[in-house]
C-alpha cells in the first residue's frame, strides 16, 4: 500500500488534460487519478463552473479530488467544503459590469462568422465566459467554429480589441477550448489558489 506524501500536490487541467474540451473523462483516466490520489493530494482547476466540471468528472466531484477549483480557481473547494469564492460583480460593479457586456453582444452582433447560436456571454460568480460562436453549438459546430478560428484569430482579436477598450478594468483574458475565452479580474482568486498547503 502506497503512503501519501505530505506537502505534493498534483493540479490538473479539466478541458485538454483530463478530458478533450467539455467531453466526460474516460474511465481509464479517473482510475489513474483514483490511484495517483492515495500518494499525493490532487486538485482539479477548470475555467467552467462547478455543474460544469461535475458533467465530465463526475457529480461527486468535489469529493472524489482534493481541491476542486472551478471558475478559473474563483471558487474554490476542499475536501467538500467551499472554502473561497469570489465576485466579479463585486470587484468590477454593475455599471462597468454592463458596459463591458453591452460592447461585447455589439461586437459579436457584427462578426461574419459561419454561424452564430444563442449564450453568447454566459455569467459565472467570478467571470464570464465569452462565446464568439454561442455556447448552443452542437459539437460539429464547435469542433468546426475551432478549425475556423485558427485560422482567422477570432477569439484572439476579440480579445485584443476587448483588452485594449477595457484596459481600465484590470481584466484578464484567458482563451481556452474550443469556442470561447474567460474574462476575470487580475489577481482575483490568487488568494484562494495561494493558500494550499
Amino acid at each position: 500500500m502506497a503512503v501519501r506524501k505530505p506537502g505534493v500536490i498534483a493540479l490538473f487541467d479539466v478541458d485538454g488534460t483530463l478530458t478533450a474540451p467539455r467531453k466526460v473523462a474516460t474511465p481509464s483516466m479517473l482510475e489513474f487519478i483514483k490511484e495517483l490520489r492515495k500518494v499525493v493530494t490532487i486538485g482539479v482547476v477548470g475555467g467552467s463552473d462547478l455543474s460544469k466540471i461535475s458533467e465530465q468528472l463526475g457529480r461527486t466531484v468535489i469529493n472524489d479530488y482534493d481541491y476542486v477549483f472551478s471558475e478559473n480557481g474563483l471558487v474554490a473547494h476542499k475536501d467538500g467544503k467551499l472554502i473561497g469564492t469570489q465576485s466579479l460583480k463585486s470587484f468590477v460593479g454593475d455599471e462597468k459590469l454592463k458596459e463591458f457586456i453591452n460592447f461585447t453582444l455589439h461586437y459579436i452582433a457584427d462578426l461574419d462568422i459561419p454561424i452564430k447560436r444563442g449564450t453568447f456571454i454566459e455569467f459565472r460568480s467570478g467571470m464570464l465566459n465569452v462565446s464568439p460562436i454561442g455556447r448552443n453549438c452542437s459539437q460539429e459546430e464547435r469542433d468546426d467554429f475551432e478549425k475556423y478560428d485558427k485560422v482567422q484569430n477570432i477569439r484572439p482579436k476579440m480579445v485584443s480589441v476587448l483588452r485594449e477598450k477595457f484596459a481600465h478594468l484590470n481584466l484578464t483574458f484567458s482563451i481556452g477550448g474550443q469556442i470561447s475565452f474567460d474574462v476575470f479580474p487580475q489577481g482575483l482568486g490568487q488568494d484562494i489558489l495561494f493558500e494550499i498547503p
